[in-house]
């Protein structure tokens, strides 16, 4: 019989190599690559609680069109925000390779950000980095472009803070 896969375990015990090396004086790799849309984000692993596959998700009425609903992770509530969608792009499919970035506990906030596809961790300690309208961009050394997404700005922007449509 084989053993039955925990995530929350699994991305525990990543969490803790990460801090292992850190504190051991190795590089760190601490951010998550993920695609939305077209584009390539990197977020800080300590500013995510969780990755999910889309839960099931009970829409709102008279909301915007990026704010996909509310959905019951483990007891909680959570507000799953379209990413795609509120960056200006298409709308993402709850369904295939998408996922959710549930924010980190330290900002106390029950809220999700639906993404295209995680596509792991990544070491831009090394990578070019420029400043563009206020964003940080990074290259990494195949010349792709990643945007960092600072998730405590995002959490604090009043239209992301406002819903209703």
């Amino acid at each position: 019989m084989s053993k039955r896969f925990n995530l929350r375990e699994f991305q525990q015990n990543v969490l803790e190599r990460l801090q292992a090396q850190a504190a051991g004086g190795g590089k760190s790799v601490s951010t998550l690559g993920v695609q939305v849309g077209d584009g390539f984000w990197l977020v800080d692993m300590s500013d995510i609680n969780e990755v999910l596959p889309p839960p099931p998700l009970t829409r709102v009425p008279l909301t915007k069109p990026w704010y996909s609903g509310v959905a019951n992770v483990r007891g909680n509530l959570y507000s799953i925000v379209d990413f795609g969608v509120y960056t200006g792009g298409a709308a993402i499919p709850h369904e295939g390779q998408s996922r959710v970035l549930l924010a980190g506990q330290k900002f106390s906030f029950n809220a999700g950000l639906l993404v295209s596809r995680v596509l792991g961790l990544r070491n831009s300690t090394e990578w070019e980095q420029s400043e563009e309208d206020g964003e940080v961009r990074l290259k990494d050394s195949g010349g792709q472009v990643w945007r960092k997404l600072e998730m405590a700005k995002l959490l604090q922007q009043p239209e992301f803070l406002q819903i209703g449509a």
